[in-house]
């Protein structure tokens, strides 16, 4: 089974970001300087950029997502290591989620298992077993979601269903002119067919592998890709077993990144919307 398996940033003070992510967000060494939780979760690496990061409206990468059982909890203690962090509360019918930034500015959203008002209900439906970790950020955190933008979802998600991925979740967000796209390299089916259905949303946050989120903005323009900046997404790598065919469509991205990312059993498969390394 394939897997987003790399997310690499560019960053002013690499060393820095990798100490916040693992001292405040607990994330450990996942082994050729890439930080995260683990398992079948993203990793993160930074590596030396030019400048500082300015994010734009029109940047392709928006956003990594950390899931918790507890938003609360989460909030507290990064208020308590200095961070400043939103104050959690629930958008829509979209998620119970707060947000906040590392020390390079780049965002990172908090979001919880459950919509606000539902979190006993849902550890009560989980078992014991989902008992919060208190010594934990927010209870127990996992790299839940990685976000990119587009303004044409149309040939994205045949591209990204034809690489191996599944349609998980979609979810309109009318009042603010853009609507979400979530898929993710995995044999599980959502609680409902129908993607829409709000059962499908809080099963997707609870998910222990990184599902890839797309926000697809008609209005957004032209994307701004770090080819062209300083600092920003610098690639990504995905993981598959040797029996996965798929190549990447994207061939600079997938020559320049090969170095990084090839090895034993793997193999590289570029996403549509990642860009060039």
């Amino acid at each position: 089974m394939s897997k987003l398996a790399t997310l690499v940033l560019r960053a002013a003070n690499p060393q820095r970001q990798t100490d916040f992510y693992r001292q405040v967000l607990g994330m450990s060494s996942q082994g050729s300087g890439c930080v995260g939780y683990g398992g079948p979760e993203m990793a993160i690496r930074f590596v030396p950029g030019d400048a500082a990061y300015a994010p734009k409206p029109s940047d392709r990468y928006w956003k990594i997502a950390i899931a918790v059982p507890n938003i609360e909890l989460a909030y507290d203690q990064l208020r308590a290591s200095g961070v400043a962090v939103s104050v959690p509360e629930q958008f829509l019918d979209v998620g119970y989620l707060a947000h906040a930034y590392d020390p390079e500015g780049f965002c990172i959203e908090i979001i919880e298992h459950s919509f606000k008002g539902q979190r006993q209900a849902a550890q009560e439906a989980l078992g014991s077993g989902a008992a919060a970790q208190t010594n934990l950020l927010g209870g127990g955190p996992h790299l839940n979601l990685l976000t990119l933008r587009t303004s044409d979802i149309a040939p994205l998600q045949g591209q990204l269903i034809e690489a191996g991925m599944k349609p998980l979740s979609v979810q309109d967000v009318k009042p603010y002119g853009f609507t979400l796209y979530f898929f993710g390299f995995t044999d599980e089916a959502p609680p409902k067919a129908q993607l829409e259905a709000l059962e499908n949303r809080t099963w997707l946050y609870r998910r222990r592998y990184t599902v890839l989120e797309i926000q697809h903005q008609p209005a957004l323009g032209p994307a701004t890709h770090p080819t062209n900046r300083p600092t920003e997404q610098r690639g990504m790598l995905v993981w598959s077993y040797p029996s996965v065919r798929r190549r990447s469509t994207y061939r600079n991205w997938q020559s320049a990144a090969l170095g990084e990312g090839s090895g034993s059993g793997r193999r590289l498969v570029s996403l549509p919307g990642c860009p060039s390394v």
